[in-house]
């Protein structure tokens, strides 16, 4: 079987003329439960599915945009907790130009794991200027607001990130937690 009769058992008819079939002749047969091969092809198809509807929402720490720069090296630093070289690098991006919510995220959160939370606010505010949506930015500046005490900023965040994911989302899931253990703290 090619690949314009694989196309045309699954049933997308915009591939007939590209299989050299007249457009108006029915598929009877050959799209229905009655077609060996594709019967064996629809449990693969649907769990194709199934497997991508389960998988997890992006990391905050990956791409937001396909605008975004290369900040693989920048991930690294900070997936190996190197925030000193993660701000270096980061920090070198802006000086040449290079702006993006994502490099304002990062950097934001490379400040606050460096314990410098005043500067780390700045640039979460700094990637939300660029995009309000900015779902990382919303969860690590929430975080940010819980370590400061300030509960009822990290709620705002919460709730903006409850409007942007109503199915919900790593990013609501993680300020939410944060915010429970902190009240569980307080309480």
């Amino acid at each position: 079987m090619n690949a314009n009769e694989f196309f045309l058992r699954i049933g997308l008819s915009e591939n007939r003329e590209m299989a050299g079939l007249n457009p108006t002749t029915s598929f009877s047969g050959r799209c229905s439960g009655k077609d060996p091969i594709m019967k064996s092809l629809r449990p693969l198809i649907a769990g194709a599915f199934i497997i991508a509807a389960t998988l997890p929402a992006l990391a905050v720490d990956t791409v937001s945009s396909a605008d975004a720069p290369d900040l693989t090296a920048v991930r690294a630093s900070i997936a190996a907790k190197d925030f000193k070289t993660a701000i270096a690098d980061l920090n070198g991006l802006i000086q040449k130009g290079v702006q993006h919510p994502d490099i304002y995220n990062l950097l934001g959160y490379s400040l606050r794991k460096s314990g410098n939370k005043k500067t780390a606010l700045s640039y979460y505010l700094k990637a939300l200027e660029f995009d309000p949506d900015h779902k990382g930015a919303l969860e690590y500046l929430g975080e940010l607001y819980v370590e400061m005490g300030d509960m009822a900023k990290a709620e705002e965040n919460r709730a903006r990130l409850a409007l942007l994911c109503p199915e919900g989302c790593e990013e609501l899931e993680d300020l939410s937690r944060a915010i429970a253990q902190a009240s569980a703290k307080t309480n």
